[in-house]
Parts: structure tokens; C-alpha cells; sequence
């Protein structure tokens, strides 16, 4: 579970991704995204610039209501806990690969064993980044992950300085890769309202329970950061009880903001969304306690030619559980992942297919923010 600012992109590994031209399917399909269900309780929201780009390709995914497990779905609470605890980790071999960056840190990357002998150098590469503590341990993670595999592309998991067991060198972070695409899972666009929501109700419960992973993993690697002088609050980032606390004493100094609340205000990914130029699907639950509806950038998605935004009315945050797996397997949003990258990959995006050079499928895996 995490917040975000901006959508982090790997500083390494592209590969070219194959494109070859797919003749456009279902031109004569008269369903489109703008087409209602009655049953408003359990369809999906399917907006964005993008519709005519890529929903013929999802078609057979979006078309279907939105199936919570019983039991499990009516709450989203209750789909967020269950899937954060009982979700299935597959066993999959990691290769770990641990970089410096250009500003000195480190950072590590987990691909999946026997890849670079099994799988040709000019397969795609899908880079899955975890969300704030999270890691290639997660279960989302290697679910999605396996999925990828099954496709022939080669996985990566970038594990953020500090998470994943990965070391923090130095306290700043920094990104730079170009991408084929990208898909978004669980953004908290806004984080000025993301913040007001998170500290309402029972959203206190994941407030203290990151607050308490960020702890771990700042006091693991406390003696980088003493005496470093500036306007730093150490005691107040290593004893935080909130995100919020940490973000003041510690996240908000390393990017140069003056209060946190100039932190949050300046630097919410939905600011950015217009300038989006790859092709880019975001897909939110409605009744997300972490990524509030009501922040997510709709007029500047649908003026974006290259974003897809599908909203489900129910899934908590990261939960999702329904579909074929379901409830411990692989999250609904799965398949549906799969086949937009599927898309790209094998060049039946027309409108993305003029681009060149060296390219990567990346998924923000409910974003994260560098610590």
C-alpha cells in the first residue's frame, strides 16, 4: 500500500520491443466505452483520449462487470486486508543485480533465474515497480510478474533504496527511462487529498502500519543521515507515528520542499497527467481507501490521447479480488494488465508504432515515493 507523487521510472534496462503492424480488430462493434450497464453497482468506469486507441484491443475485459469475491468484495476494508494476508506468493528465483546510480546510491534489481539464458536479448523487458515499502516479495508482485513470464518477456523488479532488502547508500533517488508503456495500478493522483483522507476512520490502521515500515527500514540505514545537517528532523522521521511525520522530517527536505504540505501540493502525479506522451492505462477502484475517487484527473485523462482510465466500483486498494483466481490467486486487474501490454508489444498500436530506439513495458505497481 503506498502514495505517490510522480510515476518513479528505472534509471536502466531497456530493451527494444517488437513491433510489427496489426491490422485495427471490432471496427464494426457497435459496444463502446461510453456504453452503461444498468447495474451500476458492479459495471466499470472506461474513460480517457485513449478509448478508440485501446479498448478495441481490451474489449473482452471491459465489456464484463466487475465480480468481487463473496465474502470478501462488499467491504473495502475487508478486500485491501484479505488480499494483503491471505493472496498467494508464488515461489519464483530471483537473480539479484545491485547498480550505482549517477548520484552514488545503489539500487537492486531482481530479475527472474535463468532468463538471460532461456529468453532471446531481443525480448521486451517489463519493469515492476512496488509500491512505498513495498518489494519483490509482495504477492501483487510476483502474481504479475509470472503473468509476464508467461509471455515470453523478461521481469524485473526494481526494489527502491531501502526496500526489498536492498541497501540505501544515499539519500536521493533519481529517474530516467524511456518506455514503450506503462500502467498504473492504485495512484493517489492527488496527494493533498489522498493526505486528508488518510488520516479519517480506520484509514489510520494502514497510516500507522506504513508509518511503522518506513521506520524499519530508515533505522536500518540511520547512520547515513547523522549529522547531515540542513533542515533534516531525524528524530522526528525515525520515531514518526504517520506518513505524514515522515514526510516533514525527512521526504519533503531530500526533494527541496519547504513544508510538506508544499510537498504534496506540488508534486501529485496528477499535475503531470496532460503531458503524458506514452501510452498509458490507469486502473483505480472506486472505493479505494488509499487512492480517493474524487482525486483522480478525469477532464486531463480524457483530454490525453494516450491514457485509458477504468475504474471499478469495487477492489480497496490493491485487493481486487475476483476473476478467474480469485480469492488467492492473481488479482482481477491481471489479465487485463497483460493484454494491454500484449498490445503494445506486438505493435498493434498504431499510434505509438512510429516511435524508436530502445524501450521497456514498466508498471508502477500503485506507485512509490523514493526514500
Amino acid at each position: 500500500m503506498a502514495r505517490a507523487a510522480f510515476a518513479s521510472s528505472a534509471p536502466v534496462t531497456s530493451v527494444r520491443c517488437l513491433r510489427r503492424p496489426v491490422s485495427a480488430s471490432s471496427a464494426g462493434d457497435s459496444w463502446t466505452p461510453e456504453t452503461r450497464r444498468h447495474d451500476h453497482q458492479r459495471s466499470l468506469e472506461v474513460i480517457g483520449g485513449g478509448s478508440d486507441r485501446f479498448f478495441p484491443a481490451l474489449k473482452e475485459y471491459l465489456v464484463k462487470p466487475y465480480e468481487p469475491f463473496p465474502l470478501v468484495g462488499f467491504n473495502r476494508h475487508v478486500e485491501t486486508i484479505f488480499a494483503a494476508f491471505f493472496r498467494s506468493v508464488p515461489a519464483v528465483r530471483l537473480r539479484r543485480e545491485c547498480l550505482i546510480t549517477t548520484d552514488g546510491g545503489s539500487v537492486a534489481l531482481d530479475w527472474v533465474a535463468g532468463d538471460e539464458r532461456s529468453l532471446p536479448p531481443s525480448s521486451p523487458v517489463l519493469i515492476l515497480l512496488p509500491g512505498l515499502t513495498g518489494g519483490s516479495q509482495d504477492s501483487y508482485v510476483r502474481h504479475m510478474l509470472l503473468g509476464a513470464k508467461s509471455k515470453g518477456w523478461r521481469v524485473v523488479v526494481f526494489n527502491s533504496r531501502g526496500c526489498g532488502n536492498s541497501p540505501v547508500i544515499t539519500p536521493q533517488e533519481s529517474h530516467n527511462c524511456p518506455l514503450s508503456g506503462a500502467v498504473s495500478l492504485c495512484n493517489p493522483f492527488n496527494l493533498v487529498i489522498a493526505d486528508e483522507d488518510f488520516r479519517k476512520g480506520f484509514n489510520n490502521v494502514y497510516d500507522k502500519a506504513l508509518a511503522r515500515a518506513l521506520r524499519r527500514i530508515f533505522r536500518k540505514h540511520a547512520l547515513l543521515f547523522e549529522d547531515i545537517g540542513g533542515e533534516f528532523n531525524i528524530p522526528m522521521a525515525a520515531n514518526a507515528k504517520t506518513v505524514r511525520d515522515f514526510d516533514e522530517g525527512l521526504t519533503r527536505v531530500s526533494f527541496g520542499f519547504k513544508s510538506v504540505d508544499d510537498y504534496y501540493s506540488n508534486s501529485s502525479s496528477s499535475d503531470c497527467i496532460k503531458y503524458v506522451n506514452t501510452p498509458l492505462l490507469c486502473i483505480q477502484a472506486a472505493n479505494d481507501p488509499i487512492a480517493p475517487n474524487r482525486g483522480i484527473p478525469r477532464e486531463d485523462i480524457k483530454g490525453n490521447p494516450n491514457c485509458l482510465l477504468v475504474v471499478t466500483p469495487k477492489g480497496g486498494h490493491l485487493g481486487w479480488v475476483g476473476g478467474a483466481e480469485s480469492p488467492t490467486g492473481a488479482p482481477w486487474t491481471d489479465p487485463l494488465v497483460m493484454e494491454f501490454l500484449h498490445h503494445l508489444e506486438t505493435g498493434a498500436d498504431v499510434a505509438s508504432s512510429s516511435s524508436s530506439g530502445p524501450e521497456s513495458l514498466q508498471i508502477p505497481l500503485d506507485h512509490h515515493i523514493p526514500v
